[in-house]
């Protein structure tokens, strides 16, 4: 499914790379009230889902959400996020959506 270090990015790759950031929850409140977060799991590449998205892998995708492996937030979620709005997420714009990764923090 991922890439392999000796396969050379995409120019679409490439763009979304170049997108990846490190957002605080305070910063995402205003998508998620426009309802356009997407929850990616910790075991899928952020890069890897942005690409399928933007590219129309629409098989791909539609496994992945079958999986639960990319999902809107919870209210539970929302609502704990509330509550640390310093909680760290990497994030990738894919318009409209905007694909959120639990970030580790140490």
């Amino acid at each position: 499914m991922g890439k392999t270090i000796s396969e050379p990015m995409s120019q679409l790759e490439n763009q979304l790379a170049a997108e990846l950031a490190a957002v605080a929850w305070r910063d995402l409140v205003s998508h998620a009230r426009r309802d356009a977060l997407i929850v990616v799991s910790e075991s899928l590449d952020l890069l890897e889902v942005g690409s399928a998205i933007a590219g129309d892998q629409v098989p791909l995708v539609q496994d992945w959400i079958s999986s639960k492996l990319i999902f809107k937030p919870t209210t539970e979620d929302l609502g704990n996020w509330n509550l640390t709005p310093d909680k760290l997420f990497n994030t990738l714009i894919v318009q409209p959506f905007v694909l959120v990764q639990l970030r580790d923090q140490i």
